[in-house]
C-alpha cells in the first residue's frame, strides 16, 4: 500500500481519518506530535497552521508516497495558497472531510483543493465511513488486498482471491 502523509489545520478530521483507513473504532484523540505509521502519516494541525513548523511537513511529505491535504467541509478558509501543491515532489490529492456536517460546504472546501492545485478530489466522511473505501482502493498497490477482499460474500460464495478448502490447509 502506498504511504500516505496527512496534513491539514486541528480539527480537520486527520487521525479520524486514520483511525477510519486503518479499521478502527473512532475516538477523539488530539494528535501533540507526528505518527509515522506503517502506510500512514498523521501530522499536527499546529505544524500546519504555525510559519515556523510547517517546514517539518515538507520533510515528512518525503517520507510518504502520496502527500493528502485534508479540508473540512465547515471550515470557514483554507490554509492553503493556491499552487502551493507544485512545492512538492510527491502525488498530492484533496480530501474533503466532515462531509455531512450541518454547516458543511463540501463544494466549497474541494474548490479550494483544487485551487491549491489538487487533480483528484475525495469526499469522506469517518464517521460513516463513506468515502473509506476509495481512499483504499486508490493507495492499494498491486499484490494487496483489502479488508473487504478476504472475507466470504454473505450467499456463502468466496471471492476469487480465496483458497479453496483443500489448498489452505
Amino acid at each position: 500500500m502506498k504511504k500516505i502523509a496527512l496534513m491539514g489545520r486541528s480539527e480537520a478530521g486527520k487521525t479520524t481519518l486514520t483511525q477510519a483507513l486503518k479499521g478502527e473504532k473512532i475516538h477523539y484523540h488530539k494528535t501533540q506530535y507526528v505518527n509515522n505509521f506503517d502506510v500512514i502519516i498523521d501530522t499536527p494541525g499546529e505544524y500546519a497552521q504555525t510559519h515556523g513548523l510547517g517546514h517539518a511537513l515538507a520533510l515528512y511529505a518525503y517520507e510518504a508516497d502520496i502527500v493528502g491535504l485534508l479540508v473540512a467541509s465547515n471550515e470557514p478558509y483554507c490554509l492553503f495558497p493556491p499552487c502551493s501543491t507544485c512545492t512538492a515532489n510527491r502525488e498530492v490529492i484533496g480530501i474533503v472531510t466532515k462531509i455531512h456536517a450541518p454547516d458543511g460546504k463540501p463544494e466549497r472546501a474541494a474548490s479550494w483543493l483544487r485551487l491549491a492545485g489538487c487533480k483528484k478530489i475525495f469526499y469522506v466522511d469517518s464517521k460513516t465511513q463513506e468515502g473509506i473505501p476509495e481512499i483504499l482502493e486508490y493507495l492499494k498497490e498491486d499484490g494487496d488486498v483489502l479488508p473487504w477482499e478476504t472475507k466470504p460474500e454473505a450467499d456463502g460464495k468466496k471471492r476469487a482471491n480465496e483458497l479453496p478448502q483443500e489448498e489452505s490447509q
